[in-house]
């Protein structure tokens, strides 16, 4: 009998279904069923049945449940001990789409010289569902946006960088007034379901600005597209490049410009949790670099 088949017994459980399961295991819906199938097989009993529109368990099934979980927990509480002993293993991290393109290269460069029995698996997302995920423990750690509120004292977080709110336009755009600008030109908003996307609204809301709505998108790099166009300006935060090739645009710095905070987040308890602060130690390293490189490009300009 295999631990995790009985971990995926204990998720078709949890979520009620086969394709929750799946979803939480990042595998087909027929992967879980096979490992149910197996998981039965070895102990000769029907674990789960649909019930309506859910999976339930049966009296077997119910009979086994907290077991499963004890034995879950100390099989992952063993793979903990033993990896805290040596810089081998595979880490599942959250990262911002912005950070993929703009830090995980450098990241992922330096691990694989210095720490290379550590495999890095990225998981794009944004940052409200990264924390999710973390809650949930289908993440090792995340690379995102520091949360609107207060990190409950389980989380360790380091931060990486802040990027400061400005407001980006055209080039053809000569307006130097980054305040006068958003009060007439045409907003491209940055999706305010976003944590990264509501600074801006707080930033506009405080200063009593109404701006003229055009857009609202939830991809920064789409966002610089459409300025490039001259479709309107935006007020986003000054992301790390690579930005898209081939745009000319000017970045107008705000007066008392919120900052986006960027950090990496992990929990104190994460059985990978020597891993997680081994790819904090580079990241924090690959950040320090990347922002002088950003500086000094942007002083040569």
């Amino acid at each position: 009998m295999e631990t995790r088949f009985l971990k995926t017994f204990l998720h078709v459980v949890e979520t009620g279904s086969i394709a929750g399961a799946a979803r939480k295991e990042n595998v087909t819906s027929s992967a879980v069923v096979q490992r149910l199938r197996a998981l039965e097989s070895d102990l000769g009993q029907v674990l789960v049945r649909r019930a309506g529109h859910s999976m339930q368990p049966t009296e077997a099934g119910r009979a086994i449940l907290e077991a499963a979980k004890q034995v879950v927990d100390v099989t992952e509480s063993l793979q903990g001990l033993a990896q805290d002993q040596q810089d081998v293993g595979t880490i599942r991290v959250g990262v911002i789409h912005s950070m993929i393109t703009g830090l995980m290269p450098e990241i992922l460069s330096s691990m694989e010289l210095s720490v290379p029995m550590i495999k890095v698996e990225v998981i794009p997302g944004q940052s409200s569902h990264l924390f999710q995920r973390l809650k949930e423990k289908t993440l090792d750690g995340a690379i995102m946006i520091e949360p609107p509120f207060m990190l409950p004292k389980e989380y360790v977080w380091h931060e990486l960088r802040q990027d400061p709110l400005v407001v980006l336009t055209c080039s053809a755009e000569t307006s130097e007034d980054p305040i006068e600008l958003l009060k007439r030109a045409p907003l491209i908003r940055y999706d305010r379901k976003h944590w990264g996307g509501r600074f801006g609204d707080r930033y506009l809301k405080k200063n009593r600005l109404n701006p003229n709505d055009r857009h609202e998108l939830d991809s920064l790099e789409a966002i610089a597209v459409l300025v490039d166009r001259g479709l309107g300006i935006s007020l986003v935060p000054d992301w790390l490049p690579p930005w898209p090739e081939g745009l000319s645009l000017r970045k107008l710095p705000l007066p008392d410009a919120p900052c986006r905070k960027i950090g990496i987040i992990y929990a104190h308890s994460a059985n990978n949790r020597r891993l997680m602060a081994s790819l904090a130690d580079h990241a924090q390293k690959a950040a320090q670099i990347k922002g002088e490189v950003a500086r000094m490009h942007a002083t040569n300009r």
